[in-house]
């Protein structure tokens, strides 16, 4: 499908207000009118000057919006939204390459756009159109109820490369990874509860290095954000399930701390139930040849001294044990523990 941008008409009002009264468009907009109405919609038009329709360029069949906003020194924020049947298209990220292209013809140097953390399509329409996460600007932006949210903050100078920018951290083939048995997924919102039912048992939250919030809203926002921090190729988190019953076994994620050196880590945790079976091992098999496939070179794991059930796991799944670490974990009441560190190494390649 081919895509064209164009000046919008009074006859656009119509399909203007379908798109901005869906959930979605309202909830990552929200200084849009809420009701927003007929009237809204010819506001809007009239003051078009930045605004463009996102068109189908054979039928003119309205599929979104995009705009900007001129800053200082030849910069211009990006804003968009695409009607509800036509997302999962690359509608967005192709208008945005589109804007981005006459804009740039115009003296603009830097562009940029910004994207709540919970917002994954968002950020997926970044990362196509070639712009490049430079970090999170803190409580820049508010809900609909006056309370502050951070944003991550994306930009595309006028000499960077077309895109996709690269990541670090590709997304898991098919959506998932499975050996039959176990099945491990990329952690969304709807985690949040058996998330936050895993991480407050004692036995968790005692051996985690960050703690564990007592709050489930907390725990649930974490889940929530969690593909940004994946898309941001900082760790990717992600749910064990059983293959059989799809229940809930646990987690495990990837902590790529050292891109440089192609050194990933990684952590699991399992429900009381599913100890015991060998799932732990099955997907840290799993996550670790994933790891491998995605160019890291190097994978690590550390478990405390008395946690043998853990050391069991790891070298179950071919991790070597490589040396002690004095006082590496933070222990209760101030306190360091040993940590013992494990290491895989991506095999040579025949």
């Amino acid at each position: 499908m081919k895509l064209a941008l164009r000046r919008w008409r009074q006859d656009d009002a119509k399909i203007i207000v379908a798109a901005c009264t869906d959930t979605i468009t309202q909830r990552y907009l929200p200084l849009l009118p809420s009701p927003y109405t007929h009237a809204d919609a010819l506001a809007f038009i009239e003051r078009g000057a930045t605004e463009r329709a996102v068109v189908d360029a054979d039928s003119d069949e309205v599929l979104g919006a995009i705009g900007w906003r001129p800053g200082r020194d030849n910069t211009a924020e990006i804003g968009y939204w695409v009607v509800p049947a036509a997302r999962g298209r690359r509608v967005a990220s192709t208008a945005v390459e589109l804007l981005s292209a006459e804009l740039f013809q115009t003296d603009f140097q830097r562009l940029y756009l910004q994207t709540a953390l919970t917002n994954v399509a968002s950020q997926r329409v970044a990362i196509a159109a070639g712009f490049t996460r430079e970090g999170i600007a803190r409580g820049a932006s508010r809900w609909r109820d006056g309370t502050r949210y951070d944003t991550v903050v994306w930009a595309r100078l006028a000499d960077d490369p077309p895109g996709p920018s690269p990541r670090a951290l590709p997304d898991l083939p098919d959506g998932r990874l499975t050996d039959g048995v176990v099945v491990v997924r990329p952690m969304v919102a709807e985690d949040g509860l058996v998330t936050y039912n895993l991480r407050v048992l004692p036995e968790v939250s005692g051996r985690s290095v960050v703690g564990t919030p007592a709050d489930p809203a907390v725990i649930a926002r974490q889940c929530a954000e969690s593909a940004s921090k994946w898309l941001a190729g900082q760790r990717a988190e992600m749910t064990i399930w059983r293959a059989d019953d799809d229940a809930y076994l646990g987690e495990i994620a990837v902590y790529y701390a050292e891109p440089v050196l192609r050194e990933a880590m990684i952590g699991y945790s399992l429900m009381p139930e599913a100890r015991g079976h060998g799932y732990a091992a099955r997907a840290a098999r799993l996550v670790t040849d994933w790891g491998f496939e995605s160019g890291m070179a190097r994978m690590i794991a550390g478990t405390a001294v008395d946690n043998i059930a853990s050391q069991r796991v790891l070298e179950a799944a071919g991790y070597e044990r490589e040396a002690l670490q004095h006082a590496r974990l933070p222990g209760p009441d101030g306190t360091r523990l040993d940590n013992v560190m494990f290491a895989k190494v991506r095999p040579a390649a025949a």
